[in-house]
């Protein structure tokens, strides 16, 4: 138990000793009046302990949000020099075909990280795209039909985004851990008028497959997400949202 947690527990049990004084003297008010004065001062010294504790758990959030967008940042730079370098060597040997096509992925790649970023979620987002910075045996395509933001769709899109991280996270424990090439999941998500339709495959070897059976259906508990027809298969997963009007 941390100090907090010791400052919490005493100050509740403090309260016996004055409680069984009024119950063995239920006559002496004084004693009634000291006991309702320790009432007040282990209410406050609780309530400034919870406070203290929440802002440490804040600041703790805080530090790993940081730290996350640091190593993403951090990521995100070293692949822009590696693309400078690539750009670079294709201009040295005059290549222009190979330059050009070159330029032409990485303008496929920034519109692909446009719109992960107006997915409408910041966390769902923040987790996509530093997703690489903690998992080395699973990486992440993302393939968005049109513009998709779940905070504009007429459903719990918080929800919805906790329910799309819940099943990567199962993806990511369940793929067999190797020292090649990391698995491949493919992400898929599109809409049309009346529903959102969420896919899940996963280009890697399933290990534990109840655990990430149970792992999934954990994910999509209370979730406006449903399971389609034959919506939980091996290493797949499709999924389904009715968007009412």
């Amino acid at each position: 138990m941390n100090r907090i947690g010791m400052t919490k527990s005493f100050a509740a049990a403090s309260l016996l000793v004055p409680a069984a004084a009024v119950i063995i003297w239920p006559t002496q008010l004084w004693l009634l009046a000291v006991f309702m004065i320790w009432v007040v001062l282990a209410a406050a010294v609780w309530i400034h302990t919870e406070r203290t504790e929440q802002n440490a758990r804040m600041a703790r959030a805080a530090a790993a949000m940081q730290q996350a967008s640091i190593r993403t940042l951090n990521h995100h730079r070293h692949d822009w020099m590696n693309d400078l370098q690539v750009i670079f060597g294709y201009i040295r040997m005059g290549k222009t075909d190979k330059t050009i096509q070159y330029v032409e992925q990485i303008r496929e790649r920034m519109v692909a990280e446009s719109k992960i970023a107006k997915l409408g979620v910041p966390s769902l987002v923040q987790f996509i795209q530093s997703f690489r910075t903690v998992s080395h045996s699973l990486v992440i395509d993302v393939e968005i039909d049109g513009d998709v933001n779940l905070a504009e769709l007429p459903l719990d899109g918080e929800l919805a985004a906790e329910s799309i991280v819940g099943i990567i996270n199962a993806y990511r424990f369940a793929v067999r851990p190797g020292i090649g090439d990391a698995d491949r999941l493919v992400l898929r998500i599109t809409r049309d008028e009346d529903r959102l339709n969420v896919s899940f495959h996963c280009e890697g070897q399933i290990v534990e497959l109840d655990d990430w059976k149970t792992k999934c259906k954990r994910a999509l508990h209370n979730s406006p997400l449903k399971l389609a027809e034959n919506g939980l298969q091996t290493a797949s997963v499709r999924l389904q949202a009715q968007l009412g009007k």
